[in-house]
């Protein structure tokens, strides 16, 4: 049987996902019904696209969705490792699921993803949590039904994870979380390093896709109804490095905005380190491109920069910020920020605040500190009083938030296209969806509209969100 199997991926996995589907078709033959899946997922928008591979993968073998974790077959942690209280609730999440597995004792529980890269988390789900069937990380997702497979026929926990990847599998089934909008991945790994962060050791270097598939992808959604697409990496700036063809990023953006039928295209996340002017210049020609830009700070003090491995001051960022708001003037701007990393004075945070003030960014995701074991910043000195940490944040969260009132508040009364996302879950009757800057705006609508561009005036800014009514003919 062995000689059967092609050792070529993706059709080694295709031949794994025919014959767990066999399995899976004989079991429910004796059973009277389809199993049932759950994939939970933490973290970023990789995570979220890795999710809808796995959901992929498990619906084209003959699964079904679940509502929820405890009514599943088999549920699948996607995990994240970047902080390590994900890794505390990731546990808390595993032990409950005990019970449901006394209960019925053919579930099978999986953990796949960033903290499985761990070495120190593996060796603990082996001795602590042994009702745990599958562990891979994540530079085999596209294994799971291999994986699968191997735990089926034995019924032992199976443990694959990859120490690196050189090679990039794509072209399996996915389940898009939205038939309209879609993440392309476009580079894995990172080679950044910044002091804070484990990404670079879970997530490997960097590999870029061939700019082809990528592109036949893009097309390929845009033929399935897809509007909107959102190009994604740990820095996208750094896109094409090791690729035989000559190509960055920037024309990479431009190719994909040619696409015919696409209507929306975003990207996440670019460094601000290598933001090229390139990339600045295809943004400001091009009408796809969403005129919404990630932009992470992280510290405004150009002294815990340094120490953070950032690559950029203060000044070089407030430099940048100065050329994409005089090529893009309706530009929305977010961001990441950090309080309390080691070593911070007041003057750093200061500085920090000046930024914000600078820019003015229209929502920021604001962060305290947290020590991430395995990280160079967690043998830090300085680490910050916890009180003192509390305080700026608090500082930082209602600065933040009193400049995205005031620039939400200059597009009241204004018509914007809105992309149809969802029925609004606390307002009957209403939609809810997204402007082009990324905001998110409620009003009035039947559920036909989901998935559509249309005509919404924004009546009241509230903060960070908009209410809004359909513009008529006769407005």
């Amino acid at each position: 049987m062995e000689s059967l199997i092609p050792t070529d991926e993706p059709l080694r996995q295709e031949y794994f996902m025919s014959e767990v589907n066999d399995i899976i078709h004989t079991g429910a033959i004796d059973r009277g019904k389809y199993p049932t899946y759950k994939v939970v997922t933490f973290g970023c928008q990789m995570n979220a696209r890795d999710s809808e591979k796995l959901s992929g993968i498990l619906s084209g073998i003959g699964y079904t969705e679940a509502k929820s974790e405890e009514d599943a077959d088999l549920v699948l942690f996607n995990t994240c490792t970047v902080r390590e209280n994900a890794n505390d609730r990731l546990y808390g999440r595993v032990g409950q699921l005990k019970k449901s597995k006394e209960k019925n004792p053919d579930m099978i529980i999986g953990i796949c993803g960033c903290m499985m890269q761990e070495a120190e988390e593996v060796e603990k789900i082996k001795k602590s949590y042994r009702h745990v069937d599958l562990v891979f990380g994540t530079h085999n997702i596209y294994k799971l039904a291999e994986i699968l497979f191997d735990h089926l026929k034995t019924k032992k926990q199976i443990v694959d994870v990859m120490e690196s990847a050189d090679m990039i599998v794509e072209k399996l089934p996915n389940k898009r979380q939205y038939a309209f909008k879609s993440g392309v991945n476009i580079t894995f790994g990172c080679n950044n390093f910044c002091s804070y962060c484990i990404v670079p050791y879970v997530r490997g270097k960097e590999r870029s896709r061939k700019p082809e598939e990528i592109t036949d992808e893009i097309k390929g959604l845009v033929a399935d109804g897809v509007k909107e697409v959102m190009l994604l990496g740990q820095n996208v700036n750094s896109y094409g490095k090791g690729l035989d063809e000559k190509i960055n990023f920037a024309m990479l953006l431009d190719e994909v905005a040619k696409i015919d039928g696409l209507e929306r295209l975003r990207f996440m996340t670019p460094h601000p380190k290598d933001l090229s002017d390139e990339v600045i210049e295809v943004m400001k020609n091009n009408k796809k491109i969403c005129k919404h830009l990630h932009l992470p700070l992280q510290s405004g003090s150009s002294a815990i920069l340094k120490k953070m491995n950032r690559v950029y001051t203060k000044e070089s960022y407030l430099d940048l910020v100065k050329r994409i708001k005089a090529a893009i003037p309706d530009i929305s701007l977010t961001t990441d920020i950090i309080v309390g990393f080691p070593g911070e004075t007041e003057e750093d945070f200061l500085d920090t605040l000046d930024v914000v003030k600078q820019v003015r960014y229209d929502s920021a995701f604001t962060f305290i500190y947290s020590k991430r074991s395995g990280t160079p910043a967690a043998k830090m000195e300085d680490q910050i009083d916890p009180d003192i940490i509390k305080d700026r944040f608090d500082r930082l969260l209602k600065t933040v938030q009193d400049i995205a009132a005031e620039n939400t508040k200059k597009n009241e009364g204004k018509c914007m296209p809105v992309l149809v996302e969802n029925n609004d879950e606390h307002l009957e009757g209403y939609l809810t969806g997204k402007l082009e800057n990324n905001l998110t705006v409620h009003f009035k609508g039947g559920k036909r509209l989901i998935g559509e561009i249309v005509d919404v005036v924004l009546d009241e800014a509230k903060g960070f969100y908009y209410m809004g009514h359909i513009q008529t003919s006769e407005e």
